[in-house]
């Protein structure tokens, strides 16, 4: 994975080649971003480059044999972990170094995967993977050992706001006084769920979205016409993990529309509509028998749908991304009944929703919580 394969961020490319050219690697770097903006393609770049030594936007180097180890994922001193938990293979006790082969075959098939894509490769979408302590002790066991090739040694921690405590406190401190020539590059999308320690010992660098331009070249350099490409750039909306789905056919966002759909029709006719009171809580029943995390990106993505909603009601239309498909469901009809007096209340709601879900709440119950506090919200008036 050499930089030049990177979707866009030229200045921090740079950044990070300039810093390792002149000597000043810091310890601990933190990447915060969506995991559609490149963040782990970019950290095991970074690691490459540092491992292998290459130049710069080559496509070859003298260190084929380096490069080829750390393409596979299997160089002997780049490292990853990653949230898992128990499936049919680990049934106790697991961490991510039993899941290694998965790993390196995760990242084979595709190098801008989501969480949710992960939790679904190792058949776990319906727990909540963690970080946890025997990670820890894997992580200090392995960076006690010399390099193996006599150079850096690369911890890459994805996801790392999957830390529980007890994992975050035992690194805390290898973090603050790591071994010689160990780099600790941490993944995240959530910056706020990391403990503020951990934070305070990493350089911080923040991951844009990336450009419909970079995206859309992209696709074409895959084979996709101009035409589609674009388009799949646009709705993607800077996130290459959506446009890759888009461009696989295997999105969610059909799915998660339909549910979208029917979920606020229904709150539409609830007032004083007794069967529509009865379709929300079959509704919620319906989604709360899917796996937890397909309930929690369900959540965001009606977050999304309601900020666009917005920002369509307000003419911002060159922000908006969404272009739904369901027959008869148009967003410049739903937009105005999203506001500045109902829009705070509903983000509130659902991010509400999310936070007790992640937490093992009865998804029934806050589902149904949340579609009757909609339908009040829906029918407010400007």
């Amino acid at each position: 994975m050499l930089f030049s394969s990177i979707l866009g961020l030229p200045h921090i490319k740079n950044h990070l080649t300039t810093s390792a050219d002149n000597g000043r690697v810091p310890h601990a770097q933190l990447f915060v971003g969506k995991d559609g903006s490149g963040t782990l393609a970019t950290a095991i770049a970074y690691a490459q480059y540092l491992l292998c030594k290459n130049t710069q936007g080559e496509n070859t180097t003298g260190n084929e044999a380096c490069n080829l180890k750390v393409n596979k994922f299997a160089h002997p001193d780049l490292h990853f972990v990653y949230p898992t938990a128990n499936n049919k293979k680990i049934t106790k006790n697991n961490c991510a170094e039993d899941f290694t082969e998965e790993w390196r075959n995760f990242l084979a098939s595709n190098i801008y995967p989501t969480l949710y894509d992960w939790y679904n490769f190792l058949g776990i979408e319906n727990k909540q993977g963690v970080i946890n302590v025997r990670d820890a002790q894997n992580i200090s066991k392995t960076l006690s050992l010399k390099s193996y090739e006599g150079g850096y040694k690369i911890m890459v921690i994805w996801h790392a706001d999957k830390l529980n405590n007890q994992a975050a406190n035992k690194i805390l401190k290898l973090i603050e006084e790591p071994p010689n020539q160990t780099v600790f590059l941490l993944v995240t999308e959530s910056e706020d769920q990391i403990l503020d320690t951990i934070k305070s010992r990493c350089q911080m660098i923040h991951f844009p979205p990336l450009s419909t331009k970079d995206i859309s070249q992209e696709l074409m350099n895959r084979g996709v016409d101009e035409s589609s490409a674009k388009k799949i750039a646009h709705k993607s909306d800077g996130d290459f993990c959506k446009a890759y789905h888009y461009l696989s056919q295997d999105s969610d966002d059909s799915q998660f529309e339909q549910w979208f759909v029917f979920w606020v029709r229904s709150a539409f006719k609830a007032k004083g509509n007794k069967s529509s009171i009865n379709d929300l809580i079959a509704w919620s029943d319906e989604i709360s028998k899917t796996g937890r995390e397909t309930q929690k990106q369900f959540l965001l993505y009606c977050l999304h749908f309601f900020r666009q909603s917005m920002l369509l009601n307000y003419g911002a239309k060159d922000l908006v991304f969404m272009e739904p498909e369901t027959e008869g469901f148009r967003l410049e009809n739903f937009a105005p009944f999203v506001h500045q007096n109902n829009i705070m209340e509903i983000t509130e709601e659902l991010e509400k929703s999310i936070y007790h879900i992640v937490r093992n709440g009865n998804s029934k119950i806050i589902l149904t919580d949340l579609s009757i506090k909609l339908t009040r919200l829906l029918h407010r008036k400007v």
